[in-house]
């Protein structure tokens, strides 16, 4: 497997590194494609791939899969065209999808192009509990909590914790665009972004993000929190995410699956 990679940042250098130069994975990640050309040229020497700034010779390079690990807008902006050339897609900025008639669209390209559009769990879990749970629409509260540190929020150094929002998972992702791209999986995984509700609440007591999950229905009732270590070098950005797309690369072909 050959896989193509949009985005320069804290993700793709990690992809890199657990991918190209271990055997974690079947597969190795030959193209890159990005607007850094200093960053991407140093990428370009350490891993021997190959780095593209002009998206159509990116796309057109020899790889089976895209992994797009940039921003919503740049998840927007080339994800039919990833799937219109006939490659399938992992995408990390699940808040592009936030738009119903988007998502409509990409479903239907995917399908015309005999592709898939992969959503990895992120720094999130207990989907496929929830998914089981609404297989017959039995599922009828959802919600999920996230605590931040100011430093992944961006923001400075505050004495007491604030509640900063309080709404549907639409209306988070679309206030939060890099930060709550788990409330839209979540809601897209389950009842929908209008029925799930989220707070974000920045603790400056916390050194761990964390994401209090609590849903209820037929099936019974669930809590789940998860206590997410970051990133090396990048405190917005929770470990478990990166976890998951190379957990989502892992499995995608295999025959034998646990779990929904």
């Amino acid at each position: 497997m050959k896989i193509g990679i949009i985005g320069t940042g804290n993700i793709a250098n990690y992809l890199l590194e657990t991918i190209n130069s271990s055997d974690q994975l079947r597969g190795e990640i030959t193209s890159v494609f990005g607007r850094n050309k200093e960053i991407g040229e140093s990428l370009k020497i350490k891993y021997n791939i190959s780095f593209f700034t002009d998206f159509q010779r990116f796309i057109e390079s020899p790889i089976d899969i895209v992994i797009e690990a940039a921003t919503i807008e740049v998840a927007k902006k080339y994800i039919k065209e990833i799937l219109a050339n006939e490659k399938s897609v992992v995408l990390s900025s699940v808040g592009a999808l936030k738009e119903s008639d988007f998502l409509a669209e990409i479903k239907e390209i995917a399908n015309l192009n005999s592709k898939c559009v992969f959503l990895p769990t992120g720094a999130i879990g207990g989907l496929d509990l929830l998914q089981s749970a609404n297989s017959l629409h039995g599922l009828k509260n959802l919600s999920i909590t996230t605590r931040k540190s100011p430093g992944s929020l961006g923001m400075e150094v505050i004495m007491e914790e604030q509640l900063l929002f309080e709404g549907t998972a639409n209306d988070a992702i679309e206030q939060f665009p890099q930060n709550m791209n788990v409330a839209l999986l979540l809601s897209l995984a389950t009842i929908g972004p209008e029925m799930t509700r989220v707070q974000v609440i920045v603790d400056p007591l916390i050194e761990k993000n964390t994401h209090t999950i609590k849903a209820s229905g037929d099936f019974g009732k669930m809590t789940l929190i998860i206590e997410n270590n970051p990133m090396p070098n990048n405190p917005k950005t929770s470990y478990l995410a990166a976890l998951s797309i190379i957990s989502t690369l892992q499995n995608k072909d295999e025959s034998f699956r646990i779990g929904s």
